[in-house]
């Protein structure tokens, strides 16, 4: 039996057009013709036996297949991607600082890192966690080269920063049974919270944090009353007490545990929530080779982190 060798190549076009959006899109990033991406997706088809997309609309969409071959596309892309860079870089020596939020501790620190790591052992790598606004002094005072940090809105953090991506916030209570939920969670019957209800209590980030004025000022036009019913410094007490069931924060889809969950906004009677925008900064216009590499890595990395984050099946056009 003949073994099937993906094509790398292929491989990429494929990855390229889920993380666009559309394979047009795909084939102006990648330099080739649209007709040429179909027929790449079309030999990726035909080496895996099987269909991977399927009619969506007007667009198309992954089978489990395809979501399974993404999946392996990824780690394939992300081995060949390691490799090139220790060939290109295997002299390469340095010292980067970076920082970034507690949000990616867990998810980069030891993927993106590691494979850095691995790639260029002779650089140093220097990472810290701390708050978007810790952060962005500090790299303004020069004790960071890049910082990875959420974005609420500041005109001057947009102008020095380089906008990674755009996510959505959402409202994040406890996950499990329904049948035990804390008395202060409103029923289907009630009618989820409405005007008139008992406060809300709100599970948030210690003053000064965007998402406290977005949450509140969000609950305050759709005229729910709220209460403070836990504040911290740190994210992982955050996430505690939300499982605890003391009360509702908001954060994005990336790096939400698995003792809380997302909530159905309207359903809940909650207000929408804007978008979040995610900035990577750095400390100089032309950092030096390791700062340049750490960042693609960083890039390429956070895209990766949104894509999985979506729970339902993403749609591309052709």
């Amino acid at each position: 039996m003949t073994q099937v060798m993906f094509d790398l190549d292929v491989l990429r076009s494929f990855s390229t057009g889920m993380a666009l959006g559309s394979y047009a899109r795909a084939a102006d990033r990648l330099g080739r013709s649209t007709s040429a991406v179909s027929a790449q997706l079309k030999k990726l088809e035909a080496q895996a036996g099987t269909a991977l997309f399927r009619k969506a609309g007007r667009g198309l969409e992954l089978t489990d297949a395809g979501q399974t071959m993404l999946a392996y596309a990824h780690r394939l892309l992300e081995l060949n991607d390691e490799a090139a860079a220790a060939m290109r870089g295997a002299d390469l020596q340095g010292w980067v600082r970076l920082g970034l939020q507690e949000d990616f501790g867990e998810s980069l620190l030891p993927a993106v890192l590691g494979r850095f790591a691995r790639a260029h052992p002779k650089v140093r790598v220097e990472a810290s966690v701390a708050r978007s606004a810790d952060l962005r002094e500090r790299l303004a005072l020069g004790r960071l080269d890049l910082a990875l940090a959420w974005d609420a809105g500041d005109s001057a953090a947009v102008r020095q920063g380089e906008r990674v991506l755009e996510v959505p916030l959402q409202w994040i209570g406890m996950a499990g049974d329904p049948a035990n939920r804390p008395a202060w969670w409103p029923t289907r019957e009630q009618g989820g919270w409405r005007r008139g209800a008992e406060p809300l209590p709100l599970v948030l980030l210690d003053a000064p944090c965007p998402l406290r004025e977005i949450a509140t000022t969000a609950l305050d036009r759709a005229g729910i009353a709220w209460r403070h019913a836990f504040s911290s410094a740190s994210l992982a007490a955050l996430w505690a007490a939300a499982s605890a069931g003391l009360g509702l924060t908001l954060r994005t889809p990336i790096g939400v545990p698995a003792t809380v969950q997302a909530l159905d906004a309207k359903a809940q009677g909650l207000p929408a929530l804007p978008s979040i925008a995610l900035s990577l900064y750095r400390a100089q216009a032309q950092p030096e080779p390791p700062v340049a590499l750490l960042a693609d890595l960083l890039m390429q990395a956070m895209r990766q982190e949104q894509q999985q984050a979506r729970k339902p099946a993403a749609r591309r056009s052709a």
